[in-house]
């Protein structure tokens, strides 16, 4: 993987997540109150905007030399967290407007996956610059 994939993924899951934080705060937040899930939908936009600079983090580590097993891993990173916004970010999303309580296991299994990502940046820099 080179560095335009997380680059690309960064600009979409950050406008995606700017957009969310924005509907939220204005066109949704009387709604989201009245339900007394406003704070879930917070915690959605930070996860998904923190993992946005995370991706663009390390779009330009990808930039540098690095060995194939350590860019196999931050491939694997980018992946974990692409996955973990969607069901971590998405399935709160869903549940903050009312969406079928059954998505409330969804949300652990997205956090699972953001944590992976970054036990796989510890495993790239684990690799180093030569492996």
């Amino acid at each position: 993987m080179n560095h335009r994939i997380p680059l690309l993924a960064a600009g979409l899951v950050g406008a995606a997540g700017i957009a969310a934080g924005a509907f939220g705060a204005h066109a949704l937040r009387p709604s989201l109150i009245a339900l007394g899930t406003y704070d879930a939908w917070q915690t959605a936009v930070h996860y998904h905007l923190l993992h946005a600079v995370a991706l663009a983090a390390v779009a330009g580590w990808m930039r540098g030399e690095r060995g194939p097993a350590a860019l196999r891993r931050a491939a694997w990173a980018v992946w974990s967290w692409i996955v973990g916004v969607a069901l971590f970010s998405g399935s709160l999303y869903l549940i903050a407007t009312g969406g079928p309580r059954w998505l409330g296991p969804v949300t652990p299994v997205g956090g699972i996956a953001l944590i992976l990502g970054w036990l796989w940046i510890a495993a790239a820099a684990w690799a180093g610059e030569d492996a």
